[in-house]
């Protein structure tokens, strides 16, 4: 835990959350701030920053909570769809220093868009770079 991480003193019951689901190693609660209704934060009760942090179980029962808790937010909402997403540290838009993966319903006409819409310009790669990029990922 982290003394000044308020997701950690969430998780210690110090700060009351509205949580929809617990259990060992992972909490999810309605955002305060919703982007849209029934917006929920799912995240791993110990405190680690970025999703390379995780140790693999503990990213496997996040995410296991994410797919259980998908569906169940979207009907409670009568959602259309759902965008999940983990801003992974501050130039991603990570504003609270605690991994956290959100679920965000989505409605026909809800102003918001694709993935594909979260940055400026796209990069004009060509496939030398490409094939550099694909090799340095591989290792």
């Amino acid at each position: 835990m982290s003394d000044d991480c308020i997701f950690c003193r969430i998780v210690d019951g110090e700060i009351p959350s509205r949580t929809v689901y617990e259990d060992d190693e992972v909490l999810a609660f309605l955002d305060a701030n919703p982007l849209s209704p029934g917006h929920t934060l799912v995240v791993p009760k110990a405190h680690h920053q970025f999703l390379s942090d995780l140790p693999a179980d503990l990213s496997a029962s996040v995410f296991a909570a994410v797919r259980e808790l998908t569906p169940r937010v979207q009907r409670a909402v009568d959602a259309e769809a759902h965008t999940i997403a983990v801003n992974d540290g501050p130039a991603a838009g990570q504003e609270v220093p605690h991994l956290h993966v959100h679920v965000v319903p989505r409605f026909e006409g809800d102003g918001g868009g694709p993935i594909h819409a979260i940055t400026g310009d796209r990069p004009d790669l060509d496939d030398d770079e490409l094939d550099d990029i694909a090799d340095d990922i591989r290792g």
